[in-house]
């Protein structure tokens, strides 16, 4: 645990503070902005990290037709997703969002049939989805676009389950890529598909007009959050494995809120951290965690950033 805990606890230090990063961008950009410039920060810091360890991109391509498909579900929608929906929500609502991420992942796992249905993971989903129903707080009427805002980053955690099963089953499994060469390989389709998308949308590749602290955001997230963060996340796997390391996501809401509420001045209402605590229950219980000498469900590794 000395080897790998810091690396661990600075990966979910820059998850966690991306939905602060995002909160400060949208403020001045347009999501799809958002969503492209981190995306080309990302590759391109990943980019120089294979020409540091002179590995060369992959040349199949069904392989680069995989990268597409899961670019899509893994970083082309999410991203947008999570960056339209922090305009109405709090960082550290689309934080606590992001946290569903295992019981969507199980969820699509259980209907591809790449894992059984027992009692546990039924139950942990059932919770899960109660959850779901504590953090809207479905009881009472929610101001403007919160919704809507709510239920797009929402749907970014669960393009990341359909995203984590894709890549289980087509892309992680592959010997003969390096770990960072894959994670190179998607982020560079994603930057393809969203300077398309945003070009074709009629929105600015680049607004010049921003201040210098979205620029500065956007430096962060990209280079941080979707790029060092791919090579810390694959350094721990290697150090504490795929199962400990699926764990990072039950922390990035506590490093959210700080930088949110301390920083931002986000307000929380009671149900959320509430619906917070009930989420992560459930994928204790999914995972086999209360139940003694269980082993842990291994969650299929996704090539992505969490957020």
């Amino acid at each position: 645990m000395r080897r790998w805990l810091p690396a661990y606890l600075v990966l979910a230090l820059v998850w966690g503070n991306s939905f602060f990063f995002i909160k400060v961008a949208v403020g001045e950009l347009h999501p799809l902005q958002v969503s492209f410039t981190r995306m080309v920060i990302g590759a391109a810091t990943l980019l120089v990290a294979v020409a540091i360890s002179r590995k060369a991109l992959p040349r199949d391509p069904r392989l680069w037709g995989h990268f597409q498909v899961a670019s899509v579900v893994l970083t082309t929608l999410p991203f947008t997703l999570f960056a339209w929906g922090e305009q109405y929500v709090s960082s550290v609502v689309a934080a606590i969002w992001n946290a569903t991420t295992p019981l969507c992942t199980l969820a699509f796992t259980l209907l591809l049939r790449a894992e059984k249905p027992t009692a546990s993971r039924m139950a942990g989903l059932g919770l899960g989805f109660a959850g779901v129903m504590v953090v809207l707080g479905v009881w009472q009427p929610m101001a403007g676009g919160q919704l809507g805002g709510s239920l797009a980053c929402f749907g970014a955690a669960l393009c990341y389950g359909v995203g984590g099963a894709y890549m289980g089953r087509f892309i992680t499994g592959r010997r003969s890529e390096a770990p960072v060469v894959l994670a190179a390989g998607q982020l560079l389709s994603g930057a393809v598909q969203l300077g398309v998308i945003t070009a074709i949308a009629g929105v600015p590749l680049v607004d010049t007009t921003v201040s210098a602290g979205v620029w500065w955001s956007m430096l962060a997230l990209g280079g941080l959050g979707t790029g060092v963060a791919y090579l810390l996340l694959y350094w721990v796997q290697g150090q504490a494995g795929v199962t400990t390391t699926s764990t990072v996501t039950y922390l990035l809401p506590v490093f959210a809120a700080l930088s949110g509420v301390v920083i931002l001045g986000e307000a929380l209402t009671w149900n959320q951290p509430v619906g917070a605590v009930v989420i992560l229950a459930a994928i204790a219980l999914t995972q086999g965690v209360t139940r003694r000498g269980a082993v842990p469900l291994k969650t299929p590794v996704t090539t992505r950033a969490d957020v």
